[in-house]
């Protein structure tokens, strides 16, 4: 079975103090789909008080969404962290990026640190410089984007490349 996801694919790499961005353009069917850079980069909330960090980030999403019209989302789980504060913070804001998606009535595909890697260096292990160098490659990029833009990106290109297998998996 051939799968094909085309569109554009907003891919979130959410953080309390930095949200990496990549959005990726799918085009063509079956062996014949490309995918193409679109944009990346970073939202830097800083280090201020929560509330206004989680601010930043919501307007920041909103601003990507309403600029580059994807038509699906597609952002990480939240992982089990050593330092509840720490996973607290990213829930946080996780769920104020979903909700930037969710009010321009977006729909949105969660995936795990480990399926990301996976579906984009072929282990679900692969270290940081791993993905960015495979983002790169995948992309065509002239240089290789900074960590947490190559995250989001490397979440879109997950998405598109596992995103129809889950129905063809079924029994």
């Amino acid at each position: 079975m051939s799968v094909s996801i085309p569109g554009r694919v907003l891919g979130i790499d959410p953080g309390s103090r930095v949200t990496g961005y990549g959005v990726i353009d799918v085009a063509g069917r079956g062996a014949r789909q490309t995918l193409g850079y679109v944009t990346s980069g970073c939202i830097k909330s800083g280090s201020g008080e929560m509330p206004a960090r989680l601010g930043v980030i919501y307007r920041g999403v909103k601003e990507i969404v309403d600029e580059f019209q994807p038509e699906i989302v597609a952002i990480e789980r939240v992982f089990l962290a050593k330092n509840p504060a720490s996973a607290l913070k990213l829930g946080q804001a996780r769920g104020v990026a979903i909700a930037a998606a969710v009010s321009a009535e977006l729909e949105v595909a969660e995936y795990a640190a480990r399926e990301v890697k996976l579906a984009v260096t072929g282990t679900g292990g692969a270290a940081k410089t791993q993905v960015q160098h495979m983002v790169r490659v995948i992309l065509q990029l002239a240089g290789t984007p900074a960590e947490d833009a190559a995250d989001a990106l490397a979440i879109a290109i997950c998405h598109v490349n596992t995103a129809g297998l889950a129905p063809a998996l079924r029994p």
